[in-house]
């Protein structure tokens, strides 16, 4: 009950006018940038980091929010329409969503998205309120050595279960530990990797780096993979669903979300296996499984109700623990940093009203959502027609400006171009983006943590792991690191999401290839 008092609260600063004005501010520009190709949630709001700096802590959060939530809805529009999943999160979605829309049925399933994404949003987010104080309970009697120990499993996990490879994840992630090596070690007041340069010593700011691998690297991968033939627009029509379409996605809409958000909950959940599971709960529980393949509507309503699920389960551990556990909670704990604000077991207690009229923004950002998405899905596919030199050319312009206004300081001009060379070359090789933004956060707090443990133990490695938990959390990073083996000789099956992706034809990755990058030779005069 003291939750939900507390939510009430943050209703009331959520819902002044100025606040109010903020959130739908904070919508518009999430779904606006969310639904140009190749813009994902992540990048969606690392490149809209930089604006929300600006404005009181408050209203920036709350504008913040409905960035997220914005980004989420945006992303299942490129899938639909141009087969371009931002995120490996939405290549499920893609898989019947873009089908339907090449029959004809672009609107509904544009509108069983965005009603999905509603319903899960909704239910993820009242989940938050009465999961996140109890967790917080729980996490204060959290030793060095357990958070140490979680870190751990969070560099493993985002590792293991992204790319193609792990040592390409692992090699992403050792360049976002050095990346967070830059500075001054606050224990020794020694200079790191700084070569001289007196502006690296603060070390390098987070949205610096977010921006420039996601919004820099990416402009820089589709200049360098532009071909002279547009990309095929479908158009979409007015969003408008059928009592059959309703009555084939509710069902859906709820599984979905009970798989969801579960998984994002989980410091190595994501997004990725819950919309799996869900597509294939929906074609074993379906009535019409001959229409999957061709274009079913449940499969683009459990997934996608899973993936925004699963992006509110992301904020349990973000809120209450510190952890990020995707791309889209990296980008958003470092706008918690920026601040000057650390998340973690006494962040509601220490910025209680900020946090509870961030929650209750999440429920108002929501609802604005679907009611400006429904209507407005024609003008986002028009937004897809600007030419991609002109809209690239925006995101490097946007991209710059943000970058210079964190510090005023044209020396992070020359670190974003160089950051957006590292996430150009990481594209070119294969290596997922993820790892290096979570190391790049999460790489100095676990440094500090585990000197923390090693000081309280008196300087014996078995400190590290002298609590159950600590156990136990090591022994979960160790079925990780063999699960290939054990799936190899035990299960002998192929991975479910690769096979999922390989039938759909869309590789799964953290980045796809850019949506005009259609295999086509280019002209030549």
């Amino acid at each position: 009950m003291e939750a939900l008092s507390d939510l009430l609260n943050g209703f009331a600063t959520a819902l002044t006018p100025t606040n109010l004005a903020w959130a739908a501010l904070g919508v518009i520009l999430g779904t606006a940038v969310g639904v140009l190709p190749g813009i994902g949630p992540a990048m969606t709001v690392a490149l809209l980091l930089p604006v929300t700096y600006g404005l009181e802590p408050t209203a920036a959060f709350i504008m913040f929010a409905g960035i997220f939530y914005g980004g989420m809805f945006g992303g299942s529009t490129t899938s639909i329409l141009l087969n371009t999943p931002g995120e490996s999160s939405s290549v499920i979605t893609a898989i019947e969503g873009n089908l339907m829309a090449r029959n004809g049925r672009a609107s509904q399933a544009l509108a069983t998205a965005a009603i999905g994404s509603f319903v899960a949003g909704l239910i993820g987010t009242m989940l938050l309120v009465l999961l996140a104080p109890a967790i917080v309970d729980l996490a204060v009697g959290i030793s060095a050595a357990d958070y140490f120990a979680i870190m751990m499993l969070a560099f493993i996990a985002v590792t293991a279960v992204l790319g193609s490879s792990r040592i390409r994840g692992f090699a992403s992630l050792a360049i976002g530990l050095t990346l967070g090596l830059i500075g001054i070690d606050l224990a020794t007041g020694q200079q790191r990797l700084t070569f001289g340069i007196p502006q690296l010593a603060d070390g390098i700011d987070i949205v610096v780096v977010a921006v420039g691998i996601f919004a820099i690297g990416e402009a820089l991968w589709v200049a360098a993979h532009l071909r002279r033939r547009p990309a095929d627009i479908i158009p979409t029509g007015r969003a408008f669903m059928s009592r059959e379409d309703y009555r084939r996605s509710w069902r859906p809409w709820l599984r979905g979300t009970a798989l969801g958000f579960p998984f994002g909950a989980l410091p190595a959940g994501g997004a990725e296996i819950p919309t799996f599971l869900s597509y294939v709960t929906e074609k074993r529980l379906s009535r019409h499984k001959d229409e999957f393949g061709r274009g079913a509507i449940e499969g683009v309503a459990g997934p996608e109700a899973s993936n925004n699920a699963s992006a509110a389960g992301t904020l349990v551990p973000m809120l209450t623990l510190g952890l990020p556990t995707n791309a889209t909670a990296a980008v958003m704990l470092a706008a918690f940093t920026g601040y000057g604000i650390q998340p973690g077991p006494l962040l509601f207690e220490r910025e209680g009203d900020l946090v509870w009229a961030l929650i209750a923004s999440l429920f108002i950002g929501n609802t604005l959502l679907l009611v400006l998405n429904l209507p407005l899905a024609p003008l986002w596919a028009r937004l897809l027609r600007t030419p991609r030199p002109y809209l690239y050319a925006g995101i490097l312009f946007f991209a710059s400006v943000g970058a210079y206004a964190v510090n005023a300081s044209t020396i992070d001009l020359v670190i974003l171009l160089v950051i957006g060379l590292l996430g150009f070359a990481m594209r070119r090789y294969g290596l997922p983006v993820v790892p290096a933004i979570i190391a790049v956060i999460l790489g100095p707090r676990a440094e500090q943590q585990l000197r923390r443990a090693l000081q309280l133990s008196n300087g014996e490695i078995s400190g590290l792991w002298s609590s159950p938990l600590a156990k136990l959390i090591y022994l979960i990073i160790a079925v990780v690191l063999l699960w290939p083996l054990i799936s190899r000789f035990v299960l002998r099956g192929r991975h479910p999401l690769a096979e999922a992706a390989a039938g759909a034809g869309v590789p799964l990755e953290a980045e796809p290839p850019p949506a005009d990058d259609d295999r086509v030779p280019e002209e030549r005069p």
